[in-house]
């Protein structure tokens, strides 16, 4: 066998390094034989580029990295391409989340009013990129890094005829950190896990075959370590009898979210920003001086930076304030993250002996609150080629209202992308819990009309009179 040609759509991003090495830790398992960075910013592949071709020189790597600005090149003959990209860059989730903040409402890059102009922007592109993959490699596996991962895997589903499967390091980072909190070893705890893309909670946890779940409620400062930033109340995850991702704190604690937005006096989005500026400035600089070694180092003191800070300003506004920063595990070498459930989902994929993942996949009757084509969050059984999604039966009664309001919105905006529609745009507002009200969506879709025309410009329908209301 020649090797696996494996292909990054956004290989100019800052993670891609992160996924490189994560890649040469397995190369063996993972029988590569090339890794092909695909980006329409080159200058900023290129970059990428040389930090992962120096982490091959350190790492004894044998496959080769290039960079393309040609998908069709890039894509064929690919078993796999993994899609990670943020159209109209930073500034442009910057802006989303400025927009929400000014309209009263949390704003988020995966939820909300920052997830909603995400995907408007995103589908079109990802969809383009789609009808490419189906023309000249339709088997391959395509892996969706792609944020709103969800919905973005939910468009590729229903639009095209790819083999598709959204990922994401929310769940299995909350296992890894109930592991630790039972002291126990990963590999000896089972998390019975269901929701949508960052929006899901874990139900039981077992450990040995015993469910672990009623000690560990019971735990205060056990549940309080569950997160990066003190999100919940322990007395809260008590009512439910659920423990919930992160991201769930969106929606549970909007108010105090926004509030803490306007006391930073900014939101990740603009963090972000300003800190990957700063972050392809070193990198150039060391870069052209001809400095690899020196630009990794700097590339690494960045993701930790980036991790430290990551909920805090949302979560803990006064310790964001004096710039207080806990001190975090090497991303690197770090047992969970991004790069960790790209591989290991790539690792099951191409292997025989199967592994649990949770996975954003076909409902196909595994939760039987949703429609069997609706993409959901959920544990599947992974091996040669098959993903299979497992069984969850119903959803607990304290979630199903919200789990059914969102996915009912997410239906809605991908069909306002789709088909460039300010009316479904507005009713996909309209009926996310975060925004709800008529007059808002109205405002948001036509300033954000206004702002972004063109990255998912919405054309359809009846936007005139809203521009003369605003």
């Amino acid at each position: 066998m020649r090797g696996r040609k494996l292909t990054i759509i956004g290989g100019g991003g800052v993670r891609t390094p992160l996924l490189l090495y994560g890649l040469l830790e397995r190369e063996a398992s993972l029988g590569l034989r090339e890794v092909v960075l695909y980006d329409i910013e080159q200058e900023r592949a290129e970059l990428m580029a040389v930090l992962g071709r120096e982490l091959i020189r350190q790492m004894g790597g044998a496959f080769t990295l290039t960079v393309t600005t040609d998908l069709e090149a890039a894509v064929a003959d690919a078993a796999a391409i993994i899609t990670s990209i943020r159209v109209g860059g930073l500034r442009a989730r910057a802006r989303d989340e400025r927009l929400a903040i000014e309209h009263g409402v949390v704003g988020q890059e995966t939820t909300g009013v920052g997830g909603w102009a995400m995907a408007l922007r995103t589908i079109p592109v990802v969809l383009e990129h789609a009808r490419v993959i189906e023309r000249v490699n339709p088997e391959a596996w395509v892996l969706v890094f792609t944020n709103p991962a969800g919905v973005i895997t939910q468009a590729l589903t229903a639009q095209t005829r790819l083999r598709v499967l959204g990922i994401c390091d929310t769940p299995s980072e909350l296992f890894h950190r109930i592991a630790r909190a039972l002291g126990e070893p990963p590999e000896q705890v089972v998390c019975d896990y269901v929701g949508l893309n960052h929006l899901g909670w874990v139900r039981a946890v077992f450990v040995r075959g015993r469910d672990e779940m009623p000690r560990l409620l019971q735990d205060e400062e056990a549940l309080r370590h569950l997160y990066p930033a003190d999100l919940f109340d322990p007395g809260l995850i008590r009512a439910l009898g659920l423990i919930p991702t992160e991201y769930v704190f969106f929606y549970y604690a909007h108010t105090r979210a926004l509030e803490n937005q306007r006391r930073v006096g900014a939101s990740r989005g603009e963090e972000l920003e300003r800190l990957n500026e700063q972050l392809f400035r070193d990198l150039a600089r060391e870069i052209g001086a001809g400095r690899p070694r020196e630009a990794l180092a700097t590339y690494r003191a960045y993701l930790r930076r980036r991790s430290a800070s990551y909920l805090r300003l949302e979560g803990k506004a006064e310790s964001a304030l004096r710039g207080e920063m806990p001190e975090v595990e090497d991303p690197f070498v770090a047992t969970t993250g991004y790069h960790r459930v790209a591989l290991e989902t790539l690792l099951a994929l191409w292997g025989t002996e199967p592994r649990r993942l949770v996975l954003n996949v076909l409902n196909r009757g595994a939760l039987a609150d949703l429609e069997p084509d609706d993409v959901v969050e959920v544990p599947c059984l992974v091996a040669h080629q098959d993903v299979r999604p497992l069984a969850v039966g119903r959803l607990p009664d304290v979630v199903r209202g919200l789990v059914l309001s969102v996915k009912t919105y997410e239906r809605l905006v991908i069909r306002a992308a789709v088909e460039r529609s300010a009316r479904w745009a507005h009713l996909a507002l309209l009926v996310h819990p975060l925004i709800g009200e008529w007059d808002v969506a109205q405002r948001i879709v036509a300033t954000f009309h206004r702002q972004d025309p063109s990255h998912g410009g919405l054309t359809h329908d009846d936007l005139s009179p809203w521009r003369r209301r605003t």
